[in-house]
């Protein structure tokens, strides 16, 4: 299926918790910020608050559990089988807590989103509070957000934008986060329409964002 420019990009959104960034795409896209639709949500969780978002929303939902697959190279098939099934154009991770192989015909079709500033306070076992409680015990002055390029590695594929936010003396992981989530909500709408517009060129591992002129 070829989409003209007037179509809204298809996407899959997999999240492991509370849903917090799949329910600000789904306000983005209720308010025509973002031009897209959501056709699937894939959790890792059966108690995952976002498939309640999703379920309310009238998305299709499937629960995949990593325990119920041999080994990694079969979970990711059956992630992205789904994802192929579905017909979504891009995959977006939104707290996805399980490591998913992706098969070539999805490679720089999946993006996340990462609470700090890659490569610093990022890798295994760096997510949600982890960062933030890292970036303030180093005493960094600076964190934010990044969306990338999802390859095999953690928060290792291409960088596509990233926005920054001040760290203070009296920040706690909670004030930090909550400073970060609200430059999220603005950034990931940002990244996927640059994308839905095929404004993005990747040239190594840099992404080039072209002029809409």
């Amino acid at each position: 299926m070829t989409r003209t420019a007037n179509d809204p990009l298809r996407l899959a959104v997999l999240s492991s918790g509370g849903g917090t960034t799949l329910r600000n795409l789904l306000a983005k896209i209720d308010d025509e910020v973002l031009a897209a639709r959501i056709d699937l949500v894939i959790s890792s969780n059966p108690k995952a608050k976002g498939l309640d978002y999703a379920t309310a929303a009238g998305i299709r939902t499937a629960v995949l559990e990593r325990r119920a697959f041999a080994d990694d190279a079969a979970y990711g098939q059956a992630v992205f089988g789904a994802c192929r099934e579905a017909g979504v154009e891009l995959v977006v991770m939104a707290g996805f807590l399980k490591f998913a192989p992706i098969p070539p015909d999805f490679e720089n079709r999946v993006m996340n989103i990462h609470p700090g500033l890659i490569p610093a306070f990022c890798g295994a076992g760096m997510y949600g509070h982890h960062v933030h409680q890292a970036v303030i015990d180093y005493g960094a002055k600076v964190s934010g957000c990044t969306v990338h390029f999802v390859d095999n590695q953690y928060d290792h594929g291409p960088i596509v934008v990233q926005s920054v936010v001040p760290v203070y003396d009296n920040d706690t992981a909670d004030t930090l986060a909550a400073r970060v989530f609200e430059a999220e909500c603005q950034l990931y709408p940002e990244a996927i329409n640059l994308y839905a517009q095929g404004r993005l060129e990747l040239v190594g591992r840099r992404v080039h964002i072209r002029s809409d002129e």
